[in-house]
């Protein structure tokens, strides 16, 4: 028997929400993005309702990441396992200088096994076909994964921000990291 997985991006749907209620929810996660209260399961749905799922309408897009797996034994064709592991997001998009940030959030239980690379190629091919010059991450210095992560997928590490993001025990530095699409 052999396993391989995948990683693909699609739009939300409907049946994402206890996904995004698990996400959004989790005070873990707020400390890298700008979440600060909980949101309840009507305004998730609502949100899922409203969304035209389009950069360009909304400012923004939200992707979820899916982790497909197939098994394959001798005797049989095998099965296939389709499980959404997290999203990918452009926000903050500017369509005058064409970029937009972005983010990245894999439950933990998916991490470290190399999920982030090809989430993060995907998001940068659907920028580019999106027609954007540029995107970019804010990542704090102390999340060294997420610094690796970007520097093997050909970002560079550009301004410093001092005391960007705040946390538990005051306030810590940031980076931007940045990819010109028509250069890569």
């Amino acid at each position: 028997m052999t396993s391989t997985a995948d990683i693909r991006l699609r739009a939300l749907e409907p049946e994402d929400l206890e996904l995004m209620y698990r996400i959004e929810n989790d005070a873990r996660f707020w400390r890298h993005g700008t979440t600060t209260v909980p949101y309840s399961r009507y305004a998730l749905r609502e949100y899922l309702a409203n969304s035209h799922n389009d950069i360009f309408a909304d400012g923004q897009v939200r992707l979820v990441i899916e982790r497909v797996a197939t098994t394959e034994v001798a005797t049989t064709e095998g099965t296939t396992e389709i499980t959404p592991i997290g999203f990918a997001d452009l926000v903050n998009f500017d369509a005058i200088h064409l970029r937009a940030e972005i983010g990245l959030l894999i439950l933990p239980e998916y991490q470290g096994q190399h999920c982030g690379r090809a989430t993060l190629q995907h998001l940068c091919d659907y920028a580019r076909q999106l027609h954007l010059h540029q995107i970019y991450a804010i990542i704090a210095t102390t999340n060294e994964p997420a610094m690796q992560l970007f520097a093997h997928s050909a970002f560079e590490a550009s301004t410093p921000l001092h005391d960007w993001l705040r946390t538990d025990e005051g306030f810590a530095d940031a980076v931007v990291w940045q990819l010109c699409l028509s250069a890569a």
